[in-house]
C-alpha cells in the first residue's frame, strides 16, 4: 500500500488536470454573440477640408518695397478700388517726375523742330527723330505711373476685410498676403478627397463635418468637383456648399463625412463580424459558416440584404482564423 497510494495520488491528480483543460479548453475557444438588429447603414468618403467664403480674393503687393501706410479696417466693409495700404513710391515718384521733366524738353524740341520744317530750314528727318523720342518718353512714363500705381493697395472686391497682416514699417512683397477680402456669406469647405474614393463622390450628396468646437455632426452638401486632381497629392479637390445658418467659422478645419451610399431600415451587422460574404453563427457548440448578400459596408455596421434574419445571434468580432465546424463557447455580448 506504501508504493500504491503515491501512484494513485498522481494518477488522481493528473485526471483532475486533464479534466480542467478539457474544461477550459475542450469546449472549444470562446466567442461573443452579438444580435442581428434593423437600422440605418452609410457608406461615407473621408475627407478634410477648410471654411473659405465662395467669393473671396487676397491683396498681394506687385513688388517689395516698405509699408508705409495701412488701413485699420480689418472686420469692416470695403468697396472694391478702396485704399487699404501703401507702400513706399519716394523713389518711384521721383522718377516719374524724371521722366515728366524729359518730356516736358521733348515736346518743345519737336515743336521747334515742326515749325522750322514749316520754313524748309530742318530736315523731315529731325522731325521724325524727335516725334520717335517723345513717343519712347510717352512709353516710359506709362511704366512708371503703372508701377506707381501698383504700390498702393486697394481692395479688389466688395466685401469684409476678414484679416489683415502686416504692419508700418515692414517690407513687404509678391509672396506676401496683405489683406484677405470677401463675403461672410454663403461659405463653403474646400475639401481634399483621395483619387481612389473621388469616383464615388456626386454633386448633391449628403455631408456630415465634425469639428473639435462642435458636439454633433454638421450638415454640408456636395457643390462641385474639380475634374483634375493633383498627381503629386494624389487627391482631388471637392467644394461642399454650407448652410447659411453655420456656426463655422472661415479658417475652420473640418473632417467630412461624404454619404455616398445609405441604406434605412436595413438588417444590421457589425463589420468586424464580417469574412468576406459571410459570418459565423454557433450551432451545437460549433461554428456555422452564413453567406450573406451585403447591401453597404459602412466603417463600423454593414448592411445586408439576405441570408440571416432580424434578431438572430451572430458571432462578432470573429477570431482570426475561425472555421466552420470549430468547436466553440457562446458568450452573450454585454448589453
Amino acid at each position: 500500500m506504501r508504493l500504491t497510494n503515491p501512484v494513485l495520488a498522481v494518477g488522481l491528480a493528473i485526471a483532475v488536470a486533464a479534466a480542467g483543460l478539457w474544461f477550459w479548453f475542450g469546449r472549444g475557444e470562446a466567442v461573443t454573440l452579438t444580435t442581428v438588429i434593423r437600422g440605418t447603414a452609410a457608406e461615407v468618403v473621408y475627407a478634410t477640408g477648410t471654411v473659405e467664403p465662395v467669393r473671396w480674393a487676397k491683396v498681394v503687393p506687385f513688388q517689395r518695397k516698405r509699408l508705409v501706410q495701412t488701413c485699420q479696417c480689418e472686420g469692416k466693409t470695403v468697396k472694391a478700388g478702396d485704399v487699404l495700404a501703401q507702400q513706399d513710391s519716394a523713389e518711384e515718384e521721383a522718377l516719374l517726375a524724371e521722366l515728366l521733366a524729359r518730356r516736358a524738353l521733348l515736346e518743345k524740341d519737336y515743336q521747334r523742330l515742326s515749325s522750322l520744317l514749316e520754313r524748309s530750314i530742318a530736315s523731315g528727318t529731325a522731325v521724325d527723330q524727335a516725334q520717335t523720342a517723345l513717343k519712347e518718353a510717352d512709353a516710359r512714363i506709362i511704366v512708371a505711373r503703372e508701377r506707381l500705381n501698383q504700390l498702393t493697395l486697394r481692395a479688389p472686391i466688395d466685401g469684409t476685410v476678414l484679416r489683415a497682416d502686416f504692419q508700418i514699417g515692414e517690407i513687404i512683397g509678391p509672396g506676401d498676403v496683405i489683406f484677405t477680402v470677401g463675403q461672410k456669406k454663403p461659405l463653403r469647405i474646400v475639401a481634399d478627397v483621395n483619387e481612389e474614393d473621388i469616383a464615388r463622390v456626386k454633386v448633391g450628396q449628403t455631408v456630415l463635418l465634425r469639428n473639435d468646437g462642435f458636439t454633433q455632426p454638421l450638415p454640408a452638401s456636395v457643390a462641385d468637383v474639380t475634374p483634375k486632381g493633383d498627381p503629386v497629392t494624389k487627391t482631388f479637390r471637392v467644394y461642399l456648399a454650407l448652410p447659411d445658418d453655420t456656426p463655422l467659422l472661415i479658417g475652420m478645419s473640418v473632417e467630412a463625412n461624404i454619404i455616398t451610399a445609405e441604406a434605412k431600415n436595413a438588417l444590421l451587422v457589425p463589420a468586424e463580424a464580417l469574412r468576406g460574404d459571410a459570418v459565423f453563427t454557433v450551432e451545437s457548440s460549433r461554428l456555422v459558416h452564413r453567406p450573406v448578400v451585403i447591401e453597404i459596408k459602412g466603417s463600423r455596421m454593414v448592411a445586408i440584404k439576405s441570408g440571416i434574419s432580424e434578431g438572430e445571434k451572430i458571432v462578432s468580432p470573429l477570431p482570426a482564423g475561425s472555421v466552420a465546424g470549430q468547436r466553440v463557447r457562446a458568450v452573450d455580448r454585454a448589453p
